[in-house]
C-alpha cells in the first residue's frame, strides 16, 4: 500500500530538518510495541534518527538514515499504529489513521503570532522548542520545565521563571505522566466537535487544568470541561483561575459523585483519588454516559478489605497489611473486569513510581466498537465464580448488576 500523498509531503517535510520527535502510538496490537519514538541524533558526524522502541517493560533503540525513515513510518501506520504525532521546530502535527486505513492530518504550523492550526487566523501561540542532535537527551515533557504555565505557577508548581519547584517535582512528574495518557487515547475521541469531559473528585485540579491546557491551548482542541468536588472553599478557587486564564469553556462546581445529574452524555471520564466507593459510582455513570474514554485512579479501597472472608485464603489474610493491600488489588482488578464486561478494552498501569505515591495504579478504559455477547456473558460468569469464593459484593458489581435488571 502507498502511504496518503498529504502524510507523504508531510513527513518529507520533517526528516529534512527541524524535526524535534516522532511518537506513534495507540496500538493495534500491544502485545508488540505499544509506543515508538523517533528523533535525529548525529553518529559520528552523521544525522542518523533513532528510533526507540516499548515493548512491555522493555526498550529497544535502533538506528537509521533518513531514506529509510519515511517508509518504516508509512508500515507503521499501516500495520501497527493509529496515531502518529509530529513535533517540528516551525510546526506540529497528528495523523490519525481510521480503522479502514483512511489517514487524517491535524496540523499547525508557524506564523508571526506563533503556531496556529493550519487554516486559521488567530490562536493561542505555541512553544518553539530548541532540537538537540545529541545523542542522550533529556526526558521530554508535554509541559516543558523553562516555559511559563500560569496554572502551574499558581498551583505552587512551578516558579515565575519558570523553574519547577524542587519539592513540587514529583507532582510535575505526575502531571505529564497523565497527560500522555490522555496522548495515547486521543483516537478514540470525535475531533469534528466539542468533546465533553468530566472530573469526578477533582481537589486543587492539577490534571483537570493540565487536561485543558494540553488539549485546548497545545492541541486546539474543543473542549468542555466540568470539575465537580464537595469542597465549596476549592471549587471557588479553582473557578477563579479559570476565569483569570481565559479558560471559558472550564468550570468546577461543588456536589457529590453518586447524586451528580449534570450530564446526559460524556466523551471522557476522569476520576483521580475519589475515595472508596466514590470511584465506583463515577466509574457507573461513565458507563451509563457512554463515555468513549475512562481514566481512573483510585482512592482508600476499604470496603471489599470489611467484606472479604474465605477459608482457604485465611492464612494468608491474618496478616492486616497483606489484607488491605490484597483487597484495594482485588477491586482494582474487578473494576477493570466489570468495565470489560460493559464493552470498554481496559488496561491497569502504573501512574507513577511507587517511591512517590502508593496510589499508582491507572484504570485505563477505551470503549470498544462492538461487543461480542457470548465473550461477555463468559467473562460475567468468571466474575461472578471470584465474587462468590471470596465471599464479597464490590459496589461496581451492584451497580452493574442493578443496571442489567
Amino acid at each position: 500500500m502507498e502511504i496518503d500523498r498529504e502524510v507523504k509531503k508531510l513527513l518529507e517535510e520533517t526528516v529534512n530538518g527541524g524535526l524535534y520527535q516522532i511518537v506513534l502510538s495507540n496500538a493495534r496490537d500491544r502485545d508488540k510495541a505499544f509506543k515508538v519514538k523517533i528523533r535525529p541524533v548525529m553518529l559520528k558526524n552523521t544525522l542518523m534518527f533513532q528510533e526507540t522502541s516499548y515493548r512491555g517493560t522493555k526498550v529497544f533503540h535502533e538506528n537509521y538514515q533518513d531514506l529509510e525513515m519515511i517508509p518504516r513510518i508509512g508500515n507503521y501506520l499501516f500495520q501497527d499504529f493509529k496515531q502518529c504525532e509530529i513535533e517540528h521546530t516551525n510546526m506540529k502535527a497528528v495523523i490519525l489513521v481510521s480503522k479502514k486505513g483512511k489517514m487524517t492530518v491535524r496540523k499547525k504550523v508557524e506564523t508571526q503570532a506563533g503556531i496556529m492550526q493550519a487554516g486559521q487566523t488567530g490562536g493561542a501561540a505555541l512553544h518553539r522548542k530548541e532540537v538537540s542532535l545529541a545523542h542522550d537527551r533529556a526526558k521530554r515533557y508535554i509541559l516543558e520545565e523553562g516555559k511559563i504555565v500560569p496554572f502551574l505557577v499558581d498551583l505552587g508548581v512551578q516558579g515565575r521563571d519558570g523553574r519547577i519547584i524542587r519539592s513540587k517535582y514529583d507532582k510535575y512528574k505526575q502531571i505529564n505522566r497523565f497527560l500522555e495518557f490522555i496522548e495515547d487515547i486521543l483516537p478514540a475521541l470525535r475531533m469534528d466537535r466539542e468533546i465533553q469531559i468530566v472530573d469526578f473528585g477533582c481537589g486543587k485540579s492539577y490534571l483537570t487544568f493540565a487536561i485543558y491546557y494540553y488539549l485546548h491551548e497545545l492541541m486546539g482542541l474543543d473542549v468542555a470541561i466540568t470539575g465537580l468536588d464537595l469542597k465549596q472553599d476549592v471549587i471557588e478557587h479553582c473557578n477563579e483561575l479559570s476565569r483569570r486564564y481565559g479558560y471559558q469553556k472550564l468550570r468546577f462546581i461543588k456536589g457529590d459523585i453518586a447524586e451528580y445529574e449534570g450530564l446526559i452524555s460524556a466523551d471522557m471520564v476522569v476520576t483521580l483519588h475519589a475515595c472508596d466507593t466514590a470511584t465506583d459510582y463515577a466509574l457507573d455513570k461513565a458507563v451509563k454516559w457512554g463515555a468513549k474514554v475512562i481514566l481512573s485512579v483510585p482512592c482508600c479501597q476499604h470496603e471489599v478489605n470489611k467484606q472479604i472472608a474465605c477459608e482457604e485464603l485465611a492464612p494468608i489474610l491474618q496478616y492486616g497489611i497483606i489484607k488491605e493491600r490484597m483487597s484495594a488489588l482485588i477491586t482494582d482488578a474487578l473494576r477493570a473486569d466489570i468495565l470489560k464486561v460493559q464493552g470498554y478494552e481496559t488496561d491497569l498501569l502504573e501512574f507513577i513510581d511507587m517511591e512517590h505515591t502508593p496510589k499508582n495504579i491507572l484504570i485505563r478504559a477505551v470503549k470498544k466498537e462492538k461487543i461480542r455477547m457470548a465473550e461477555s456473558q463468559e467473562e460475567l460468569n468468571k466474575i461472578s465464580d471470584v465474587i462468590k469464593f471470596l465471599q464479597i459484593e464490590p459496589m461496581m458489581w451492584k451497580l452493574s448488576q442493578s443496571a442489567d435488571e
